[in-house]
């Protein structure tokens, strides 16, 4: 680890998945920025970073806003120092069936998961390139195989592993590494939601998903947590364009 800590900035931070990152990260020795929609969400985040003893703020972005990104970014560096660390996060789900998808539904889930990583990964790799020294990691998912009922939520994460494979390859001279993290079923928000669409018990549904997972649990955001730690670590310099699957068993 270095003298000062390294900067992270983890979008979509409020709660679930981004939380988990944002606290993990913190406990890893870094100075986090915490990102969300409303900067009172993000808040909760950073207090709670703060109780347990680590660095942390709370700014307010819309991640698909090329201004506000650019503002946000240049807050951190002020306020933090440049960010070295990247963990797009940011997320949103907008369900349904293809025949019933409207082109909102398809936009916003766009805008928020590869508009707002691309904003974002654009913005803090200036800092990283500057340094030497860098670590993008984006939130991809097991729904990027293709998952009913998704077809705007698969091809936004689909997306993102091609944007991370070729973030690889243009920012690896310049000591910056990307790569994806790609989930199965996590107990979060966002699935809780999913079994309220398709009309379950959320324990019923977490259920049914662990009978299909191999190690026959559903994942906990400090699954995630764990492995975005690695990838945005000291020792994870030679790990670039890979999109690791953390689904409880195998996936292709």
């Amino acid at each position: 680890m270095s003298e000062t800590p390294r900067v992270a900035i983890v979008t979509g931070a409020a709660r679930g998945i981004g939380a988990a990152t944002a606290r993990r990260l913190a406990a890893d020795g870094r100075a986090v920025a915490v990102i969300d929609l409303k900067e009172d969400d993000a808040q909760a985040t950073a207090d709670r970073i703060a109780t347990d003893g680590g660095t942390a703020i709370a700014v307010g972005a819309d991640v698909s806003d090329a201004d506000r990104v650019a503002s946000a970014v240049a807050q951190v560096a002020e306020r933090l120092g440049p960010p070295q660390i990247l963990v797009n996060n940011a997320g949103v789900i907008r369900d349904n069936m293809l025949f019933k998808m409207s082109e909102d539904d398809w936009d916003t889930v766009m805008n928020v998961h590869l508009r707002g990583s691309f904003l974002m990964s654009r913005a803090a790799q200036e800092h990283m390139t500057s340094q030497g020294w860098g670590r993008i990691v984006s939130l991809s998912s097991t729904s990027a195989l293709g998952n009913r009922g998704q077809a705007n939520y698969s091809t936004a994460k689909a997306g993102l592993q091609g944007l991370t494979k070729t973030l690889a390859i243009e920012l690896g001279k310049y000591g910056v590494t990307a790569n994806a993290v790609a989930p199965g079923f996590i107990e979060t928000d966002m699935t809780k939601a999913t079994a309220e669409r398709v009309g379950m018990d959320f324990e019923e549904f977490k259920a049914a998903a662990a009978a299909q997972i191999p190690v026959r649990r559903p994942g906990l955001p400090e699954d995630i947590a764990a492995t975005v730690s690695f990838l945005a670590g000291e020792e994870s310099g030679f790990v670039s364009g890979q999109v690791v699957y953390v689904a409880g068993g195998p996936r292709d």
